[in-house]
């Protein structure tokens, strides 16, 4: 069972003023009270919109250039910025949007009077989202909602007396998030702001996924979305729905929509849950998409102040994948080879990594050198390593190359080889659920429609443990394939009807006679 992978969308939003005061690690910091050295460097460890764009990871995520291009590249990116010509705002999968426009955009998504903007901020603003090609005019309206507009003085006011959080651009507060209630926890202005902007950057995906796709925003049938926030309030914390309110904002009013959840393996889970839909028919088409994480940005940058780095986490991840009926035009997601991470599997590298690549291939008749290419982690190791994790896309493919001398599929004299010819190199922004496999469904679509690969595996494996539920982690993969031509069903014409209707008419009357 297959299903065609239509289009796909990837979407940077920059935002380091806003991770440098409410990203994971700088907002535990100033309520520690004991890390003011850290937060008075920070500032000068931020890279610009400029420099953001030039940087050569980001430009691959959005396709402003190809993953050949990316991987041909000397190490070092952060210090080789690329030529200008090769660092624009739009790339062909997506965009590399300004944190004063994504700013504009969450006040945009926000249904209840909680994102308040100065007024001429509000205005500036607005008029530079007019001119983004996917971002419509409704969109545009609700940035300058007379509600939403308000003087500085009276956010001040929001922001002293009512536990809300300022919002800042130039080194100034420009607006606030408000609380959404007095007690409730999972309505403080804090969660509220990471929600909102998971909910802005997954309308931005979509917005970019239905470009790509020419298709009609009224035609797009259901949403699933899988970051990794959670929408609720006290009574259900977590209930959501993410899916439905991104739809909402892009205009597809004949879509409906859920959210999946399963941390780094979410985006997986959620692909196979959609791929399932639409191959039984369930639904005509579905957008996967995902909205980032503000908890993430700068999570790593503790050790990239401490040693004199340039602090790179400073983008919000999103994107989007359109699956739809398979016609043998497009590449295609198959279902008959799914790795999962079972409960009884055990967290073993080497069992997590048999469970999801060794035994869905060999089910399948597969051997190791049959994937092309394994997307099992993309994290962009310049800044993990500096943290102290490791080149994670390295790390796994090459437990992937040693798993596969163990199972004789090749010999241990290949093995650097293999990892050469079959890994990816990781650019993705450390998002969580955003390097996960996911960045490299374009990517390999690319790829398989020039004809350079046949086949590509997409890996998610998920942290359970953070949830304080279960000590589990959890895995699920993929394989996209080259579309095999789908042969239309024969016609038969009314003559040719009556000429076996007359056949088997002529049989009887010989048997009677």
């Amino acid at each position: 069972m297959k299903v065609g992978i239509k289009s796909y969308s990837y979407c940077l939003n920059h935002a380091p003023e806003t991770g440098s005061h409410y990203g994971g690690t700088p907002y535990e910091a100033f309520h520690s009270g004991k890390e003011q050295e850290f937060l008075d460097a920070l500032p000068k460890h931020l890279q610009s919109y400029d420099s953001a764009r030039h940087y050569a990871p980001n430009q691959t995520y959005i396709g402003g250039i190809s993953y050949e291009e990316f991987e041909a590249l000397p190490s070092g990116w952060v210090n080789n910025p690329l030529p200008d010509e090769k660092a624009n705002r739009y790339g062909k999968f997506g965009e590399i949007m300004p944190e004063d426009e994504f700013l504009g955009l969450i006040s945009a998504c926000d249904e209840f009077e909680l994102v308040w903007l100065e007024k001429s901020f509000a205005e500036a603003v607005s008029a530079k989202l007019a001119q983004d090609p996917v971002i419509t005019e409704a969109i545009v309206k609700r940035v300058v909602r007379p509600k939403n507009m308000h003087e500085l003085a009276e956010i001040d006011t929001e922001v002293k007396d009512r536990d809300g959080l300022y919002l800042y651009h130039d080194g100034k507060p420009v607006g606030c998030v408000r609380s959404g209630h007095p007690t409730d926890q999972c309505l403080t202005a804090h969660v509220l702001l990471e929600n909102l902007a998971g909910k802005a950057s997954g309308v931005l995906a979509l917005l970019h996924l239905l470009k790509n796709s020419g298709l009609d925003p009224k035609d797009l049938d259901f949403v699933i979305e899988c970051s990794e926030e959670g929408a609720g309030d006290v009574g259900q914390r977590a209930g959501g729905n993410f899916a439905k309110a991104i739809a909402e904002v892009a205009g597809c009013v004949n879509a409906s929509g859920c959210d999946v959840r399963g941390f780094c393996a979410g985006p997986v889970n959620a692909m196979i849950n959609a791929a399932a839909q639409v191959a039984s028919g369930a639904r005509k088409n579905i957008a996967v998409v995902a909205g980032g994480s503000i908890p993430k940005l700068f999570m790593n940058a503790r050790d990239h102040v401490k040693k004199g780095l340039i602090a790179l986490e400073d983008c919000v991840g999103s994107f989007g994948v359109l699956l739809v009926p398979d016609d043998g035009t497009m590449p295609v997601m198959r279902l008959d080879v799914l790795g999962k991470h079972t409960v009884g599997a055990g967290g073993a590298p080497q069992a997590v990594t048999s469970a999801l690549t060794f035994e869905p291939l060999q089910a399948a008749g597969l051997t190791f050198a049959d994937v092309d290419r394994y997307a099992p982690e993309l994290q962009n190791h310049e800044i993990t390593e500096p943290a102290g994790a490791g080149n994670v896309p390295l790390a796994n493919i090459k437990m992937i190359a040693a798993l596969a001398v163990m199972k004789k599929a090749i010999e241990k004299s290949e093995m650097m080889n293999f990892i050469k010819k079959h890994g990816t190199i990781g650019y993705a922004p450390t998002q969580g659920h955003i390097p996960a496999g996911v960045p490299f469904i374009g990517p390999a679509c690319e790829l398989i429609n020039e004809g350079k690969i046949k086949r590509s595996m997409i890996i998610g494996k998920g942290s359970l443990f953070l949830a304080r539920l279960t000590n589990l982690a959890d895995g699920a993969s993929f394989l996209i394939e080259a579309p095999e031509k789908v042969e239309a069903p024969a016609t038969v014409s009314k003559d040719d009807i009556k000429a076996m209707i007359l056949e088997v008419l002529g049989e009887v009357a010989g048997k009677l006679a």
